[in-house]
């Protein structure tokens, strides 16, 4: 056979292996081309030298740029299916190029194509521009972490079948060797799905999606403690239940009797008008039970932790404010009352608020943390009504840092910027962290620092108390989260698997697990008594940044860097649907004591409050056409002047106490 037909017979045979190219294929190739080179050594060569012409830096480029524009120039029904295939043949062209020594090309072709991708991952291209030479790919955790594993990307079947037509039809080797060796498509029938479910279709770093599903079936117990004050609540009032249904009886017969009395002559407009107002006020009222109120119908389970004794005359408060707690909805939306940071000097990096209002904690830059008491400071605090168009009334007192215009409590003893501060259940205690590794715990009453935890190796992000109190959880740079409890210096349990660091972490409401969110993009629950991640949530683009449990333990919400909130079902491990309408930072999340409501405080300088009572279940595959069939409603957007939000908190009224620092560059 001719040198010309050998060598045309083995690219002939590349070609067509395509997608189903497999190691054992490879090394039967290998030893067919070793054979022909010891007969004939021009053939070797020749082999060599399209090989090297496969691999050569312009092959990326030019084979990149004809699959760019072939997708740009597809149908619009499936266009944006098609280009999420780009992003990961982008970043792995440039990391094949810059491994093979081509560093100038590498950047040639990096800052060709960037504009393409920044809106969407900003973040990991500030990560790659750092790369300049093979070593960087080693010692670069994205890079490293990106080039081990694949990329999962959902698509529907046309959408797959017309890539590979493309691909074999101008025979492009390059990408679909990348393709092929990079990308995990998961290929679903059915028409496209929609552009604003493209932040669960894409899943680029992270951990294996196989490890994700094999984790995600593990069983968790999501309900409510046993026993807890809410429940003996709920039966207290069962025992009423006989009553009401009796005096709802004599309503209807009264409705009965009136309607008779209008047929016969009376005023049925004065009647229709009256029905409307009672139902208004029954649909808004303190006292009407909420038919979406999922707590009661959560199932009970048993604590694995050693539950703290409440004392007799909190417990009494505790049930007298249930027993007074508004029930929210759509119809009766919560009054807030937002506390706002001013002449802070850009010092103030967090902020958080006791359960009833009364005390507001803030952590600065400077090191020190301050506290202020709401009871001493109400009556020098410039507070304004501002009323919505529809619903909440938001009352805001300003909190400066000037103690000659206002009084509060200075805490000294952290040797860097205090990031992160939490109170209590009962606001007897405040813990703090910092950059100086440590966790320290405060008594609002004696006004001073009781202890000192140290265990972390590096700045803590955040720190939260449980429902019960006593125990809290730690996260931080170094990766992991920590289980601790007051009584002792060093942490009960330590949660190690994230890729990144850990930037937020949230207490389940029976206190048997904890949430995680991290700079990796994903979320992890861990059982507490294990130290075990039970669930892995994928599907955030960016750095995750707040986290909310709903009262009943059923579904979570966590928000990223880029203003995206996900809905997580724990149960399955799968979202329910993403929230679109935040343009900046999520930097916090709090659910209604019902859990009827979801308020999100962003960077945007708004609060927004998302009706989570549309969106009972997760979506299912033939939901995928409409899109937004199964999506939370956005009731109301709350701006603020120019103070972005920090932190949210419902008291166990239901009262929104909100707070953030006045800014000047916004």
């Amino acid at each position: 056979m001719e040198n010309e037909d050998i060598e045309k017979a083995v690219i002939a045979y590349l070609k067509k292996k395509g997608f189903k190219q497999t190691e054992l294929a490879f090394q039967e190739e290998q030893n067919k081309v070793s054979s022909a080179s010891q007969t004939d050594p021009d053939i070797a060569k020749r082999i060599l030298s399209f090989a090297q012409s496969e691999n050569g830096p312009a092959r990326y480029q030019d084979g990149y740029s004809k699959l760019r524009s072939w997708t740009y120039s597809s149908l619009d029904l499936y266009k944006h299916e098609l280009l999420r295939v780009l992003y990961p043949v982008f970043i792995h062209c440039f990391m094949d190029l810059v491994a093979k020594g081509h560093t100038q090309e590498a950047r040639t072709f990096f800052n060709s194509f960037r504009e393409d991708h920044e809106l969407m991952h900003l973040r990991d291209l500030q990560k790659l521009e750092g790369i300049l030479s093979p070593s960087h790919l080693e010692e670069m955790e994205f890079a490293h972490s990106t080039r081990q594993s694949k990329v999962n990307i959902k698509i529907c079947q046309y959408s797959y079948e017309l890539l590979l037509q493309y691909l074999h039809k101008t025979q492009s080797i390059t990408m679909l060797g990348i393709i092929n060796e990079r990308i995990d498509f998961q290929v679903s029938p059915g028409q496209p799905s929609t552009i604003s479910d493209d932040a669960e279709v894409v899943t680029l770093v992270g951990s294996s999606h196989d490890a994700a599903k094999q984790i995600n079936q593990k069983e968790i117990r999501w309900g409510l403690l046993e026993d807890s004050l809410e429940e003996r609540l709920e039966k207290a009032s069962g025992l009423l239940s006989d009553s009401e249904k009796a005096e709802g009886e004599n309503k209807k017969g009264d409705l009965e009797e009136n309607k008779k009395k209008s047929v016969d002559g009376g005023k049925p407009g004065n009647s229709t008008k009256k029905l409307k107002k009672d139902k208004l006020v029954g649909a808004t009222g303190k006292g009407v039970r909420s038919e979406t109120n999922t707590t009661s119908m959560a199932p009970r389970v048993k604590p694995e932790l050693t539950l703290p004794v409440i004392p007799t005359e909190v417990e009494h408060s505790i049930i007298e404010d249930l027993r007074n707690r508004v029930q929210l909805g759509s119809l009766a939306l919560p009054s807030v009352s937002f506390y706002t940071f001013i002449n802070t000097h850009n010092g103030l990096n967090c902020s958080s608020i006791s359960h009833d209002g009364s005390l507001v904690a803030g952590g600065f830059s400077d090191s020190s943390l301050k506290v202020w008491d709401m009871s001493k400071i109400g009556q020098l605090a410039d507070t304004s009504n501002v009323q919505g168009e529809n619903g909440p009334t938001a009352n805001e007192h300003s909190l400066g840092s000037d103690d000659r215009k206002r009084p509060y409590t200075l805490f000294q003893g952290h040797a860097g910027p205090v990031y992160s501060a939490t109170f209590s259940p009962l606001g007897d205690f405040v813990l703090s962290s910092s950059s100086d590794s440590t966790v320290r715990l405060w008594s609002t009453k004696l006004n001073a620092n009781l202890v000192c935890y140290k265990g972390h190796n590096y700045p803590v992000w955040d720190v939260q108390f449980s429902p019960v109190g006593h125990y809290f959880a730690s996260c931080s740079h170094d990766r992991t989260a920590r289980i601790w409890s007051m009584d002792r210096i060093l942490p009960l349990r330590v949660m190690a698997g994230h890729l990144s660091d850990v930037d937020c972490v949230q207490w389940h409401a029976n206190c048997n697990y904890i949430a995680t969110g991290s700079s990796d993009k994903t979320v992890r629950l861990w059982d507490v008594q294990s130290g075990e991640c039970v669930r892995i949530f994928i599907g955030h683009r960016s750095m995750i940044l707040s986290i909310a449990m709903s009262p009943d333990g059923r579904y979570m919400a966590s928000g990223d860097e880029d203003g995206t909130i996900m809905m997580w079902d724990l149960s399955s491990g799968r979202c329910v649907t993403p929230l679109m309408g935040h343009t900046s930072c999520v930097w916090t999340l709090a659910f209604s004591c019902e859990g009827s409501l979801l308020a999100s405080g962003s960077a945007d300088c708004t609060v927004k409050l998302w009706d989570v009572t549309a969106s009972p279940k997760p979506p299912r595959a033939e939901d995928s056409k409409a899109g937004s069939a199964n999506r939370l409603r956005s009731l109301k957007t709350l701006p603020t002047k120019s103070t972005p939000v920090y932190t949210l908190q419902f008291s166990r009224r239901n009262l929104l106490f909100a707070a953030g620092v006045l800014s000047t560059s916004v």
